[in-house]
C-alpha cells in the first residue's frame, strides 16, 4: 500500500490522536484530524500545539508546511473522502471502573453518513472488550469494517513510540481489513501481530495492568527494604539482571498516575468482573498503590517530628506536580494526590514544576486551584520546614545541595520519592535524607 493511495481522518486531536495523525503524515500519508473546539483546530493549524511532548510540535509544523496534514472543525469533516478513520476520542472513567463509550458511539453515530463505501474504521483509543462490535453496531454499515488498533504511547516518549514501536497489534473479524491497517506500519522495522478484536481490546489492558504490578511490587519490596534494613536500589540491581524479570518499570516511587495506568487498571478489574472472575491480583496491585501515596505522607510529617493526622504550620516545598517528567500531564499524578493529603493535614504547600512555571491552561488552573505554584525554583523552599521530590525532573538532580541546605537550614530534611539524589551527597550537605526503600 503507497502512502500516496491512502487518505486517513482522524477524529479528536487530544494526545493520541495529535501524535497518531502527525506521525502517519510524517510516514507520507495524507491526513485530515478533525476536532470539535474551533480554538484548538486554529491553534493547531497556527503550528501551536496543547501539550508537552518531545518531537511532536516540529513534526505537526513540518507535515503542515508540507501539506500532508490538517486541522478541520468536527469529525464529519475528518471522515468525509478518508480510506480509514481513526476514533482517537475520550473514553472517561465512572466511579465503578467502567468506561464511558458516548464519546466513541457519537463519534461513529456522527460519521456514519459520510463514511465512502469500503472504508475503514478503527479504534485507537482504550476501549473495553466488546468495543469494535459496538461501533459496528452503531455505524449500521454493513460496507464498512471496524479494526481494534490499540496505542501504546508513553507520555514523554510519544513520538520515537509510534514511530519505532516493539510491536503493533490489529485485531479485526475481517483479516482483508485487518491487513489493510497492518500496511499503513509497513515502512516501519517492527512486529505486526494480527489477531481478534477482543484479543487486541485485551492486550492493551493487560499490558499495562502488567507495567503497574511491576511498580506496585517494588514498591511494596521498597517498603520491605525500610523495615529490614536493605537497600532497594541493590534489590533491584539484582533482580532486574534476571533476564526473565528486567530492571524496567522496576524504579520504586510515589506511585503511578497519569492517563492510563490507573484508568485501565481499574477497567480490567471491572471487565472481568463483569464477565463473572474476580481480578483480586490487580485489586491488589491498586491497593499498593494507594498506600503507597499515604506512605509518602508518612515520610513528609516523620520529616518533620509530627503525627501524619497533623501537619498545621509545616511548610512543605515540592518539587514536581506532573504525573512524571517529561510531560504535562497532571492527570492522576501522585504529586498532586499526595500534595492534597498534606493539606488536608494542615500543611502548607508550595510547589514549583518546569511545566507551571509560565501561563497556566485551563485544566492546570483547575487542577492546581488549591495548591501555591511558585514560578521560580529557587522560591520553592522560602520558609519550608521539608523539601519533597515528587517528579523526577533531570534538573532537579543538578540542584547544588549545599546551597538547598542554606535555605533550608542546617538539619532540615528532604523527601526523594523518586530517589533521585544520593543519600550520601545530601548528608554531607547537612540534610537529612529519606528515600523510598534507601538504606
Amino acid at each position: 500500500m503507497s502512502a500516496n493511495d491512502v487518505r486517513l481522518g482522524v477524529v479528536g486531536t487530544g494526545y493520541v490522536g495529535l501524535t497518531t495523525g502527525a506521525c502517519f503524515a510524517h510516514l507520507g500519508f495524507d491526513v485530515v484530524c478533525g476536532d470539535i473546539d474551533q480554538r484548538k483546530v486554529d491553534l493547531l493549524e497556527a503550528g501551536v500545539i496543547p501539550i508537552v511532548e518531545d518531537g511532536l510540535e516540529e513534526i505537526v509544523r513540518d507535515e503542515h508546511a508540507r501539506g500532508r496534514l490538517r486541522f478541520v472543525l468536527g469529525s464529519q469533516a475528518a471522515a468525509t473522502d478518508a480510506d480509514i478513520v481513526f476514533l482517537c476520542v475520550p473514553t472517561p472513567q465512572g466511579e465503578d471502573g467502567s468506561a464511558d463509550l458516548s464519546y466513541i458511539e457519537q463519534a461513529a453515530r456522527e460519521i456514519a453518513p459520510v463514511l465512502k463505501s469500503g472504508a475503514i474504521v478503527v479504534n485507537k483509543s482504550t476501549v473495553p472488550v466488546g468495543s469494535t462490535i459496538a461501533v459496528e453496531r452503531v455505524l449500521e454499515r454493513d460496507d464498512v469494517s471496524v479494526v481494534s488498533n490499540p496505542e501504546f504511547l508513553r507520555e514523554g516518549t510519544a513520538v520515537s513510540d509510534f514511530l519505532a514501536p516493539e510491536r503493533v497489534v490489529v485485531g479485526a473479524a475481517d483479516l482483508a481489513a485487518a491487513r489493510r491497517v497492518a500496511d499503513l506500519y509497513a515502512s516501519i522495522d517492527t512486529r505486526i501481530i494480527i489477531t481478534d478484536p477482543a484479543s487486541a481490546e485485551t492486550i492493551k489492558y493487560a499490558a499495562n495492568g502488567f507495567l503497574a504490578m511491576k511498580i506496585s511490587f517494588v514498591n511494596a519490596v521498597a517498603a520491605m527494604c525500610e523495615h529490614v534494613g536493605a537497600d532497594v536500589a541493590a534489590v533491584v540491581d539484582g533482580i532486574g539482571s534476571d533476564t526473565r524479570i528486567g530492571s524496567r518499570f522496576l524504579d520504586p516511587g510515589p506511585g503511578w498516575g497519569g492517563s492510563c495506568f490507573p484508568k485501565d487498571s481499574r477497567a480490567l478489574v471491572k471487565i472481568a468482573a463483569d464477565h463473572g472472575y474476580d481480578f483480586s491480583m490487580m485489586r491488589g496491585v491498586i491497593l499498593v498503590n494507594d498506600q503507597q501515596r499515604h506512605r509518602m505522607v508518612d515520610k513528609v510529617a516523620r520529616a518533620v517530628g509530627r503525627h501524619p493526622s497533623d501537619l498545621s504550620g509545616v511548610t512543605v516545598a515540592a518539587l514536581g506536580l506532573t504525573f512524571k517528567a517529561g510531560t504535562d500531564d497532571l492527570r492522576e499524578s501522585p504529586a498532586v494526590a499526595i500534595i492534597s493529603d498534606l493539606r488536608t493535614v494542615g500543611a502548607k504547600v508550595q510547589a514549583f514544576d518546569p511545566t507551571t512555571s509560565g501561563e497556566l491552561s485551563p485544566i492546570q488552573m483547575r487542577t492546581l486551584a488549591n495548591i501555591e505554584v511558585v514560578s521560580e525554583i529557587d522560591e520553592v523552599t522560602d520558609g519550608a520546614d521539608v523539601l519533597c521530590v515528587f517528579t523526577e525532573w533531570p534538573e532537579f538532580a543538578d540542584i547544588d545541595l549545599e546551597q538547598l541546605a542554606q535555605r533550608l537550614g542546617s538539619g532540615s530534611a528532604i523527601v526523594d520519592t523518586r530517589n533521585l539524589f544520593d543519600p550520601e551527597r545530601v548528608k554531607a550537605a547537612g540534610l537529612r535524607y529519606d528515600g523510598v526503600g534507601r538504606r
